[in-house]
């Protein structure tokens, strides 16, 4: 029996089996998002009517049988060209591994016309190994998400200051200098304080979300050692964790410690901004402090991995549920059970960490079973030792540049002002332009 028919074709129900490869055609050729097929080594097989609209090809024969690098051109969300290292979909298509929505501009055709784009990578199984490429249009989602950011930019940053009043007050009352009060009422505004510190700390976070988000701050790329840059930052942490009763360990073994700079024989280069790598390590250490109880371990280390940096933190923690770790780097998402209600949290330090890693180029996820501990990836764009001393190269000219004195701009020479003649002599050339003649 025949149900349907679409372009003069006819599907039986006993043909559907048959005819899913073409249903399936059909499909992609109706939906919205653009889809890109690709064999394994990149060479495009099929492309729907919306990814050649958005690409602006002209038609899919166009680019059938092309590599799809000549075809897809990804800049990061801030309009910024991307390296090979950077770029998440060539390192997706080369290692064969997933990309889930990472967003971008999508460069269209000669026109050049830059579209908002979420784009995925799906590699499939079998013999084939043939890699499914969607990218989807972000533009109206951006604008809601921009007047979002917008409100709470504003809100933020007016209740800062009221937060901070109270605050202020707080610590007054709690001086012994300014206030006298019992116990009972000092363990009240104790709290008190403690929970006007928290919403201080919210308050910030956010602001640094949005300003990230609208582009207000933008990553300051220079050519750092990581392995030292991070021993150096990670090191701040050694008395917390001492206090704590933590073993806090940092190298290629877990026996290593700050004080042993022998272990650390790798070199390995990166091109970050270092305030962005401060506040990733910040966030990242400290939830390992904090989610590890006393007695147990937290292990850094660094290492370079062939065109990447990764950079991994582990814990013997609580660790982190199945349920949870898909969500841990949205906006507000914190793990609900009885472990973490107790622990203090804004649910924003991870959505901070993956938008600044993201910013540089890079990825961030996390490895963890609840009860047995957690550990997170951080891996960026490695840089060659030749490519380093390029890049320090330009970053100390440019620093010589600006410390050089600016230079005066050239005088034109003085003109000695001619003396006026005599009175008699004025007198004369005046007659003389007259036209007299005595």
């Amino acid at each position: 029996m025949k149900f349907f028919r679409r372009n003069n074709t006819e599907i039986s129900s006993g043909s559907t089996t048959a005819n899913q490869p073409a249903l399936a055609e059909m499909a992609l050729r109706a939906i919205h998002d653009g889809v890109i097929i690709t064999d394994k080594v990149g060479i495009i097989k099929f492309i729907n009517p919306a990814a050649v609209t958005m690409i602006g090809c002209g038609a899919p024969n166009n680019v059938t049988g092309l590599d799809y690098g000549l075809v897809i051109k990804l800049e990061s969300k801030e309009g910024r060209e991307l390296s090979e290292n950077e770029n998440p979909l060539i390192q997706s298509m080369r290692s064969n591994q997933p990309l889930d929505s990472f967003q971008g501009c999508l460069v269209a055709g000669n026109s050049g016309k830059r579209i908002p784009v979420a784009i995925s990578v799906l590699p499939t199984e079998g013999s084939e190994q043939d890699r499914i490429i969607t990218f989807r249009n972000i533009t109206k989602e951006l604008k809601e998400e921009g007047e979002q950011t917008e409100f709470i930019s504003t809100a933020s940053h007016e209740m800062r200051t009221p937060v901070a009043t109270i605050d202020g007050y707080l610590s007054l009352a709690l001086n012994p200098q300014t206030a006298a009060i019992d116990e009972r009422a000092r363990g009240y505004l104790t709290a008190a304080q403690a929970a006007s510190k928290h919403l201080g700390k919210l308050f910030q976070d956010l602001l640094d979300v949005t300003k990230l988000d609208d582009g207000r701050i933008r990553p300051h790329l220079e050519p750092v050692e990581m392995i030292g840059l991070v021993k150096m930052i990670s090191r701040d942490y050694q008395t917390r964790a001492n206090e704590a009763k933590i073993n806090l360990t940092f190298g290629p073994s877990a026996p290593a410690n700050f004080g042993n700079d022998r272990r650390m024989e790798q070199v390995a280069y990166g091109f970050v901004d270092v305030n962005f790598m401060r506040e990733i390590l910040d966030n990242i250490i400290e939830n390992a402090l904090k989610y590890t109880p006393e007695g147990g371990s937290v292990y850094i280390n660094v290492r370079g991995d062939g065109d990447r940096v990764l950079i991994n933190v582990t814990d013997t923690g609580i660790g982190i549920s199945s349920n949870d770790i898909g969500h841990i780097f949205q906006k507000f998402y914190r793990a609900d059970n009885s472990d973490t209600r107790t622990i203090g949290g804004t649910g924003l330090g991870l959505y901070l960490v993956k938008q600044r890693v993201e910013a540089m180029g890079g990825r961030v996820w996390a490895e963890s079973a609840f009860g047995e501990g957690s550990t997170f990836y951080v891996s960026l764009p490695r840089l060659t030792g030749e490519e380093y001393e390029k890049r320090m190269i330009a970053v100390r000219n440019q620093q010589a540049q600006m410390a050089r004195p600016p230079i005066q701009p050239a005088q034109p020479p003085t003109v000695p002002t001619p003396l006026a003649p005599p009175i008699n002599q004025q007198a004369q050339t005046n007659n003389n332009l007259n036209g007299e003649v005595k």
